[in-house]
């Protein structure tokens, strides 16, 4: 019987520049480090190269007057009102934000409360108990918020974000008011242009406003879909999924995958003779138990990957099995058991109670996590993970 089931490797690359050959690149590393590893690939490997070295080899950067340009276009007069900015974030929006503010002359900055989208905290929840404010339905001015909550920092930046986008925008002539409310069409008593800045419920926002009658409504993900003077662009997330790059820079997130990950693919299989799975990954989709954050800033998971990598997971919970089916059985007589109700599974088990338990996410998801959390977002120098054994199972040899 086979003793490891799934492995994971980071794996090292030379520094990734624009305009590098990044299939040659990710091939010649997995090689390198198979030969000085000394494993073999398999079928039904996967290989997947972080988003962040996709987008810098196609060099897909715009820069903050860019991002300016197209605000302007898309906003003519000026006033500018923004609802829920998500992820609060250095890296993230703030970036986007001096952008905004370059193509505006007033901002109304509307930012849901205690927390944005994915869980970044502008204060302790239990603070609303201790003023008596109830975020569904109260409307804080920044009077308000100052006074209740004026001294309160992000726990794990030690940010206060509400001070540093005002000095952001202020910075770059911008006129600045905030309010405080989590309904999307409270900033209609303030502006009637409104650039909806959340990620994951960008298209409810969106809908809440155009139904309650807001004069133009854009997403940050409809700015930079085409190209602005020269710019990159993402035709799918326009500003979505970008980072800081430098101070008047952002890279964007990656485009054109699909020939990257089946040229990988294709050239993987002539050099191993293996049918190796290849992906594209971003943010993973975990939520951090101590700062409550959801770990997923990006509008996807995975925006690339190969047709293997469809679905979800099609698993017998064994902990249901071996209490249920077969608690009186030992040995190898319960390995052959267990064996043997693996390889006769139904091929679609979804709503059965062997699967009860088992996590119902796609497949590119659940790989995602697990390469963010291997390569992480520091100086590891891993920008592709190999993993091996992922659609392994107890049955197999």
């Amino acid at each position: 019987m086979r003793t490891v089931g799934t492995v994971v490797r980071g794996i090292r690359t030379p520094i990734i520049r624009t305009g590098d050959p990044l299939q040659q690149i990710v091939v010649e590393s997995l090689l390198n480090a198979a030969k000085e590893e000394r494993f073999s690939f398999r079928d039904k490997d996967v290989v997947a190269v972080t988003e962040a070295v996709v987008a810098i080899a196609q060099g897909n950067y715009a820069t903050v007057d860019q991002i300016a340009s197209d605000v302007r276009n898309k906003f003519p007069s000026g006033h500018i009102g923004v609802v829920f900015p998500s992820p609060l974030s250095r890296n993230r929006f703030a970036i986007i934000l001096r952008g905004i503010a370059r193509g505006a002359r007033k901002l109304t900055i509307q930012l849901s409360y205690p927390a944005d989208e994915v869980g970044n905290s502008l204060f302790r929840e239990d603070l609303l108990e201790k003023y008596r404010i109830d975020p569904w339905t109260d409307v804080l001015s920044e009077k308000e918020y100052v006074t209740y909550f004026g001294d309160e920092v992000h726990p794990f930046t030690g940010i206060n974000y509400v001070r540093y986008y005002r000095e952001i925008v202020e910075k770059e002539g911008c006129e600045i008011e905030y309010l405080f409310s989590n309904r999307a069409i409270t900033i209609l008593d303030y502006c009637q242009e409104v650039l909806v800045a959340n990620v994951h419920q960008r298209q409810k926002t969106k809908r809440q406003l155009r139904e309650a009658g807001a004069k133009i409504v854009f997403g940050t993900d409809d700015i930079l879909t085409q190209s602005v003077q020269g710019s990159g662009f993402n035709p799918l997330y326009g500003l979505l999924g970008s980072n800081k790059a430098t101070e008047e820079k952002v890279k964007l997130f990656p485009r054109d995958g699909d020939p990257l990950v089946n040229g990988i693919q294709k050239e993987l299989r002539e050099k191993t003779s293996k049918e190796i799975e290849v992906m594209v990954y971003g943010d993973g989709a975990f939520k951090d138990p101590a700062g409550g954050i959801w770990e997923l800033a990006d509008p996807v998971t995975s925006p690339f990957y190969t047709k293997g990598l469809e679905g979800t997971p099609n698993e017998i919970k064994l902990k249901y099995v071996l209490d249920s089916q077969f608690a009186s059985l030992r040995g190898e007589e319960l390995n052959q058991a267990i064996k043997e109700t693996i390889r006769q599974k139904d091929k679609n088990l979804k709503g059965m109670m062997l699967s009860q338990g088992t996590t119902p996410r796609r497949l590119t998801d659940l790989l995602s996590s697990l390469c963010d959390l291997t390569t992480g977002s520091g100086d590891k120098g891993t920008p592709v993970v190999l993993i091996q054994g992922y659609f392994d199972n107890y049955s197999d040899a």
